[in-house]
């Protein structure tokens, strides 16, 4: 009987060919290895009982699940079925113990083990060990509440610090920008809280690293905590995990991160490591700085250009700077100085003379002297540097910061929460960012310098899902890929990268 228009069939392989869909992942193992991973998650976690899957096995499974484009639990089905990679996952789960440590972990099975990587129940059984039903017990109706992380969350944020590290020491960065930003998962859970735009959802907060591309910290966080809620905090647990070698910090952050203990914290160099941090913050534009916007003089604004090519081009915005000194900062000489910039820009629909009340204004919106009405958005710093050139460095992280919660939540598996239960989530999300600082890192350190603005989407198509053969010859593994294929140079390439970065030293 025909199968479709088309004179082909589909059939089913039954032999144990060891196939893979997925040969490029085995190159991520590969570069899992070289940054110490499986080391760092046995000296960092103590999740999992006597028996069965290990810490390292299952958090290499979910790294590779997400890496794969795998979106849920149920999707380590897939990666089971996936007989060419189990067979190096296999390989790759005990290279480099020593004996005894080789023999522990292959007696932690009362029966012959068949598969290749955890189970979905193993796998759930595993997240829900990252919860504390204690810590939830202190939640209190209608309030923020960030519970404090459980051993095995704090294990995954010393496992997400070794392998920043790792990237550190071969990439050898003196600044580092943090751009620090919150990011909505709607989700129909009914354990799940209600987030400021009306519907359920979980809110986690993270410091990206700019110049490394790398996740430096992540909190997830119930719906309703608001983004700015104890940021301070979440700085300094950031700057903790900073690795060697970064000599200076700065920081950018939206309105979230107007707050007086926040700026002043930078400002003042109260860091007792990196000292003074510059930083770019979205200011409110409350009545008082409208007032202080009101006071700059026309011929005081600025037309705001962006770099088009070797052109400039006109924005339609205006920049200048405010004299504005809120009630918060300090007016003794060793005080820090803190400047305030004003953009503004048309209003397009002003209300009528006389509607202005009616018209249910934004905040943002003023009307000047003579009668025109401009959207006005602030900015503080304590940089020293030129306004329309420190405008522009400021918005970097919006288009940054929003790119890289779209590749944790769309690209990668972020966006799909496994469980009601609070801790099992935050696991899972740490684990996700993770999986992005493993990509970002092969990127950097092992693709070139083309691959590194490249989406998971175009990794995925030139790298990971490329289709190959796993046979053991000679007492080692060898993946054979279709003659002639335009990946398999890169492939070559890559590993020899990952062996110097695994023997080499550091900066090499």
């Amino acid at each position: 009987m025909a199968q479709g228009a088309l004179p082909f069939q589909y059939s089913e392989d039954r032999s144990s060919t060891g196939v893979t869909a997925l040969a490029g992942l085995a190159a991520y193992l590969d570069l899992w290895q070289a940054a110490g991973l499986p080391q760092s998650l046995r000296r960092h976690l103590g999740v999992t009982q006597e028996q069965g899957w290990t810490d390292a096995q299952v958090v290499t499974a979910l790294a590779l699940l997400n890496l794969a484009g795998g979106e849920c639990v149920a999707d380590m089905k897939a990666l089971e079925k996936d007989g060419g990679l189990g067979r190096v996952l296999r390989l790759a789960e005990t290279h480099g113990m020593r004996r005894r440590e080789r023999r522990e972990t292959l007696g932690r099975w009362r029966k012959e083990r068949r598969r290749s990587v955890p189970s979905a129940s193993s796998v759930f059984r595993f997240l829900d060990r990252f919860h504390d039903e204690e810590e939830e017990s202190r939640r209190q109706a209608h309030s923020a509440f960030i519970p404090a992380p459980t051993a095995g969350l704090l294990g995954l944020r010393r496992v997400n610090a070794d392998l920043v590290g790792f990237v550190q020491d071969h990439a050898q960065h003196k600044q580092a920008t943090l751009d620090m930003d919150a990011t909505l998962i709607e989700t129909h859970k009914e354990q799940a809280l209600y987030c400021y735009k009306k519907h359920k959802a979980y809110q986690p907060f993270t410091a990206y690293w700019a110049e490394a591309d790398l996740i430096v910290h992540t909190e997830f966080r119930d719906g309703n905590v608001p983004a700015g809620h104890q940021q301070l905090r979440v700085l300094r647990d950031a700057l903790e995990q900073m690795p060697s070698g970064v000599e200076d910090v700065l920081v950018r952050s939206d309105t979230a991160g107007y707050q007086q203990e926040f700026l002043r914290y930078c400002a003042e160099g109260k860091d007792e490591r990196f000292g003074v941090i510059g930083f770019a913050v979205g200011a409110d534009v409350t009545p008082e700085f409208k007032a202080a916007v009101a006071q700059v003089g026309e011929h005081e604004w600025q037309a705001l250009y962006r770099e088009a090519g070797e052109r400039r081009v006109d924005t339609g915005q205006q920049w200048a700077e405010v004299n504005f000194v809120p009630n918060w900062i300090g007016h003794s000489r060793n005080s820090p100085e803190y400047r305030f910039l004003g953009v503004r820009e048309p209003f397009r629909n002003p209300p009528l003379p006389g509607m202005e009340s009616e018209a249910g204004l934004s905040p943002h919106v003023m009307e000047t002297k003579d009668g025109g009405w401009f959207k006005v958005f602030g900015i503080v710093t304590n940089r020293n540097v030129d306004g329309e050139e420190l405008i522009w460095w400021s918005r970097q992280r919006c288009g940054k910061g929003e790119e890289v919660h779209a590749v944790l939540k769309e690209d990668l598996a972020g966006g799909q929460l496994p469980s009601g239960l609070f801790g099992a989530n935050a696991a899972w999300w740490a684990i996700t960012a993770l999986a992005f600082n493993l990509n970002s890192a092969m990127k950097q350190l092992a693709l070139g310098k083309e691959w590194v603005s490249r989406r998971l989407k175009a990794v995925r198509f030139g790298f990971i899902s490329l289709p190959g053969r796993v046979v053991r010859h000679a007492g080692k593994l060898i993946i054979f890929l279709s003659q002639g294929h335009p990946s398999y140079p890169l492939l070559c390439q890559a590993r020899q990268r990952i062996l110097a970065l695994a023997h080499g030293p550091p900066g090499g």
